[in-house]
């Protein structure tokens, strides 16, 4: 694409731009057609022929009746139009940030790498993640704030009490969570469909954890909640140790979507056969915690399941629990038959949770991964009770 301007520093500086890009000699052009009179095409001129001048710039001439004009002005040599424009080489303010962005921070090899990257694309004058070499200190929080969490400081403590404390600005994860969850992805194995708040959430940063939804016969420590008999109880997920099942449940049921649980409970499990958990889509930490701690309390023979979309995000989600839990579980309402026959593929793939192949969601992950795929939302199908013995 030919590039025209009317203004000399305009063009010149977007031969610095594209040298800094990776352009070795690059090309622009005056654009004589939208000079607006003659005083404004000669200071022009005149601009260019003092960059020329000072070695900067190569001018090639019209011919003929043209000969007067110049056709185009190349980049001759960086510095001496640096020096003439008054600015200060991408590569040395890239340096310059480089250094400053990990100065004083003890950080992972992982982390490390990183920064060198985004150093590397501050000296061609590209931005990481729209980070550019000006947003040096805030993005200098997000890897002071990246490192705490690979050191577990985060853990116990709130959102922004976490923030306060390792970079003193306890709204400063909110402004570069984005870009926290891009250095630790590599790191860390993170929902890749979930947002940075979310994805947070798995790891154990949130600002405060949400409760634990659980249905069943059961009872807190010493009370006897018989009589009352609520539908289902919420308390804080690092409290689940209080439960007391009124007798052993036929099964483990965590459910991904809020109204897919209030309709387990209400419409296929109304007698609390069961015990049925909320776990809030990407499920915290806390809640992690609290799923295992459950399931410890139950025998080796109660089924586990857990019911999510039939998707990308429900492997995802799916596989989390399993590791929590550290027992086998099973899919309930997730397979490949309901997902040929109920759901469509959708306009864009993601790519389903990476598992072993003796996970419960190992099927479905595979087959999600292949073209043609089809996905559900799990709101689609009407709840039905787990079976211990039959497909799901």
């Amino acid at each position: 694409m030919v590039r025209r301007f009317t203004e000399a520093n305009e063009l010149l500086n977007d031969l610095l731009d594209r040298y800094e890009g990776g352009t070795a000699n690059p090309i622009a052009h005056p654009d004589y057609d939208a000079f607006p009179n003659v005083v404004t095409a000669d200071l022009f001129l005149r601009q260019i022929a003092r960059a020329e001048a000072v070695g900067a710039v190569s001018l090639a001439r019209g011919r003929g009746t043209r000969r007067d004009q110049i056709v185009h002005v190349r980049l001759q040599a960086a510095d001496p139009l640096y020096h003439y424009l008054g600015r200060v080489p991408a590569a040395q303010i890239a340096q310059d940030a480089g250094k400053r962005l990990c100065a004083d921070i003890a950080l992972d090899w992982r982390l490390a790498e990183a920064a060198s990257a985004i150093a590397e694309n501050w000296k061609r004058a590209k931005s990481w993640h729209g980070f550019a070499s000006s947003d040096v200190d805030k993005l200098r929080d997000a890897f002071s704030l990246a490192q705490a969490i690979l050191e577990n400081r985060h853990l116990d403590v709130d959102y922004r009490t976490f923030s306060r404390r390792v970079v003193g600005d306890s709204k400063a994860l909110e402004r570069v969570e984005g870009a926290v969850v891009r250095l630790l992805g590599g790191i860390l194995e993170l929902p890749p469909g979930a947002r940075p708040r979310e994805a947070l959430r798995t790891i154990g940063l949130e600002r405060f954890a949400p409760p634990l939804l659980i249905a069943g016969r059961i009872d807190l420590d010493g009370a006897d909640l018989s009589q009352i008999s609520p539908r289902y109880l919420g308390i804080p997920p690092n409290e689940a140790d209080r439960i007391r099942f009124r007798r052993p449940p036929a099964y483990l049921l965590s459910i991904e979507n809020f109204a897919s649980f209030n309709r387990h409970v209400a419409e296929a499990d109304p007698d609390r056969l069961g015990a049925t958990m909320y776990v809030g889509g990407y499920p915290s930490l806390a809640t992690q915690q609290a799923l295992r701690t459950i399931a410890e309390m139950v025998s080796g023979n109660t089924p586990i399941f857990h019911w999510s979309d039939i998707d990308p995000d429900g492997t995802w989600i799916f596989h989390t629990i399993e590791r929590a839990v550290g027992r086998p579980i099973r899919p309930h309402l997730m397979s490949v038959e309901i997902a040929e026959r109920s759901g469509q593929v959708p306009l864009r793939k993601a790519a389903p949770a990476r598992c072993p192949a003796d996970s419960g969601i190992a099927v479905l992950a595979a087959y999600l991964a292949g073209d043609g795929a089809k996905t559900l939302e799990q709101e689609e199908l009407n709840p039905v009770l787990p079976d211990p013995t039959g497909p799901p």
